[in-house]
């Protein structure tokens, strides 16, 4: 029977054995749109695995002003800065969009980190994968037109959610790439023209897929091409 535990991809190809010591210190918990899961500097004392959930990692100015340089879902976990070693981070992870997850506490993940074996190994590929998505959305920023860009973040939220429709405003799209609003309304208005998407009072649901990949730089590419080397299907204990 499937578990809550196999909504998130890491989870999921943790050995049996392995996930059912895990599944009693795993607890579900509702991520609600724009809860602060870590701050620039806290350790957390718990990591988060979401399942329906997608939890934007922002780079934020003294001034306040804010980058998304990466985005977890069901593909991953916050707070690997954990098990790197610094304990803490300069990044803000916050809700992008509502959902459920699971959390585990930061001294349980440590301890079956420190042991060796499988968790370790398929914890550092992750990172890697991530550090990645981050890579590429510096040099998508730099480098791509806003609808591509726009085009990389969408298609990066959907493959994280179990559905093709965001619930998410113009104005947090624009907070998550650091532009302008006006800027997501014409880049959004001209991928409705194309018929890619329908934007509608906050919800972005996306028409064709296909059409919004081919729209897209190679970044998305990219990033995706990564995640399905890096992350396996099964490990062994």
């Amino acid at each position: 029977m499937p578990t809550l535990a196999q909504g998130n991809a890491l989870l999921a190809v943790l050995p049996p054995a392995r996930l059912a010591r895990w599944e009693p210190h795993l607890e579900p918990v509702t991520l609600p749109l724009g809860e602060v899961l870590s701050e620039s500097g806290w350790r957390m004392n718990h990591v988060y695995f979401p399942t329906t959930a997608i939890v934007s990692l922002l780079c934020v100015m003294r001034d306040g002003a804010s980058t998304e340089i990466a985005v977890v879902g069901r593909d991953g976990v916050v707070g690997i800065s954990l098990f790197m070693g610094g304990e803490s981070t300069t990044s803000r992870a916050v809700v992008q969009s509502a959902g459920l997850g699971l959390r585990l506490p930061s001294a349980f993940l440590m301890q079956e980190f420190n042991e060796g074996g499988p968790v370790p190994h398929l914890l550092l590929r992750y990172t890697q994968a991530l550090i990645t998505q981050m890579a590429q959305t510096a040099v998508c920023n730099r480098h791509h037109t806003l609808d591509q860009q726009l085009c990389r973040w969408l298609l990066l939220s959907l493959d994280r959610l179990h559905s093709n429709e965001l619930v998410m405003t113009q104005e947090l799209i624009a907070n998550m790439l650091g532009v302008r609003r006006e800027g997501v309304t014409e880049a959004a208005g001209k991928l409705q023209q194309a018929g890619l998407v329908r934007y509608h009072r906050g919800h972005i649901t996306v028409l064709d897929r296909p059409g919004l990949e081919l729209r897209s730089c190679e970044c998305y590419r990219a990033v995706r091409a990564e995640y399905d080397r890096l992350l396996p299907d099964r490990i062994a204990e």
